[in-house]
């Protein structure tokens, strides 16, 4: 007893519990109610679910209700969005990384007062709300916004172009959304290359983009995954940019989910199609952290 309360009173069980407490409580314990509610019955009553487990002469029933996971592997409808999410996370986060690392390597090639500068433009859009910044995207795509006037100025289109409401703006939203994420963790791994190395392979007779090739991609590794990770996961359940970018024809998962928890009010399919995302998202999670790892270790 006495070496439990100074096992419970010890400052290592403090710094390493807090943490684990609040993943279990905002982590954890959500993820557990979602799955739970994703067995249930959709209900016309308050809470729309039927309950999982029903007391009744002392015996405690289990109600599983598989149907809400049958319809999602069956339906195409949702196969199409789950694909679609994919495949536009994807692309986006490989158009944050052609953007973003050029855009580290200059900034952390740049002197210490223009770096912080640079750091600053990043990092200043993410200061205001991003629901704000997707409504000036949809002023600037429109057919009588920014976009279309200056390419009409140089004589490039004759006519407005339908930027808006189309996958081409979803793209450009997210890139500009995310990018933040992507260029931060780069940058990082920039800035801890020791230069001399570059200098080392010149003055062996190595071009600069066998230097690059050979030397600073495989340093900077780690933070083009990471920032992969950090851009990827949360595009793919992306629900703001899709609904107000890409219109009603926009199929993502993130957008499907928000309606049939509003406006089916269909909780329980909700929940599986979020228990299911989680799920798909596992395996890049897995790939990213263990390539991480590899590449850390080396």
């Amino acid at each position: 007893m006495i070496q439990f309360k100074q096992w419970l009173l010890s400052g290592r069980t403090w710094v390493v519990g807090i943490p684990y407490l609040w993943l279990l409580l905002f982590l954890i314990l959500p993820c557990l109610i979602i799955l739970k509610l994703s067995f249930s019955e959709m209900a016309l009553s308050l809470p729309p679910f039927t309950p999982l487990f029903e007391l009744s002469d002392y015996v405690m029933t289990l109600h599983i209700n598989l149907r809400n996971y049958f319809i999602l592997v069956t339906d195409p409808f949702y196969a199409s969005a789950y694909w679609n999410s994919l495949k536009i996370a994807f692309f986006s986060t490989l158009g944050c990384l052609i953007i973003g690392y050029p855009m580290a390597y200059c900034i952390a090639r740049a002197n210490t007062t223009l770096r912080s500068l640079l750091l600053a433009l990043v990092i200043l859009p993410s200061w205001t709300s991003f629901l704000l910044r997707v409504y000036a995207w949809m002023g600037i795509l429109q057919e009588t916004g920014y976009l279309n006037q200056f390419l009409m100025k140089l004589h490039i289109i004759s006519t407005p172009i339908q930027f808006l409401y189309t996958d081409f703006a979803i793209y450009l939203g997210i890139i500009y959304g995310y990018l933040p994420f992507m260029v931060l963790p780069i940058f990082v791994s920039i800035a801890k290359m020791d230069w001399l190395l570059l200098k080392a392979a010149s003055d062996l007779g190595a071009r600069p983009w066998t230097a690059f090739w050979r030397i600073t991609l495989p340093l900077t590794l780690p933070g083009i995954l990471t920032g992969s990770l950090l851009v990827f996961i949360p595009a793919v359940g992306e629900f703001v940019i899709p609904d107000l970018l890409g219109g009603s024809g926009s199929n993502m998962i993130g957008r499907v989910l928000w309606q049939e928890f509003f406006n089916n009010r269909d909780w329980p399919l909700s929940a599986a199609l979020a228990t299911l995302m989680l799920l798909l998202l596992l395996l890049p999670i897995y790939i990213f952290t263990r390539a991480e790892k590899n590449t850390g270790a080396v």
